[in-house]
């Protein structure tokens, strides 16, 4: 789960670590909220209106979900465990409201925090960004604050202040993630089973 306030520079780190690393599988979110410009439908995000969101809820077909800024994100089931099943590694792009619902589901989910080096630099980043206008920038930077004081909560924190160091950190989280006995005992089973490892 790799969480971090709007900024932070989640999302480049994320398409940068799928671009080197092939076997990892990215969890498409849902939202309410309207693409924003070069957004794709089913790559970004799952773009749904109120409604049909409602009956991802009602028929718990949500692994996490919650209100953010005003519209509402989620993550579908579906190819969450369709993932699991196979024995892949997947990332979710979540909040710190959906980490929580999360790791109440699978215990053992790895939660990663990215934060900026300041609260300016976050500032700095979301104007350059250019897809906001200030009132929402103003909301953004206040709810940065809240969003950041759940940091502790995670297993690793990462500084996002030199994007190079940045990835490569957030690449060694994932394989070393990968050499933990469950994951490891997903792809090998036959080897646990030659040496009389599994029960």
């Amino acid at each position: 789960m790799i969480v971090a306030p709007s900024g932070a520079g989640k999302s480049s780190l994320v398409n940068a670590l799928l671009a080197c690393d092939p076997t990892l599988c990215l969890s498409v979110s849902c939202t309410t909220r309207a693409a924003r410009s070069g957004e794709v439908d089913g790559k970004d995000y799952r773009f749904v209106s109120k409604a049909d969101f409602d009956a991802l809820q009602q028929r718990d077909q949500l692994l996490e979900w919650a209100e953010v800024h005003g519209n509402f994100y989620g993550t579908p089931r579906d190819k969450i465990d369709q993932a699991i099943a196979f024995g892949q590694d997947i990332l979710l792009e979540i909040d710190w409201q959906g980490a929580r619902q999360v790791k109440k589901i699978f215990h053992d989910a790895i939660g990663i925090f990215i934060l900026p080096p300041s609260i300016s630099t976050l500032r700095e980043r979301l104007i350059q960004r250019g897809q906001d206008a200030e009132s929402v920038i103003a909301r953004r930077i206040e709810a940065a604050s809240e969003e950041i004081s759940h940091a502790p909560e995670f297993e690793y924190v990462i500084i996002n202040q030199d994007f190079s160091i940045a990835l490569t950190q957030l690449s060694q989280i994932i394989e070393t993630a990968k050499l933990r006995f469950p994951r490891q005992l997903a792809r090998h089973p036959d080897l646990f089973r030659s040496l009389d490892l599994l029960p």
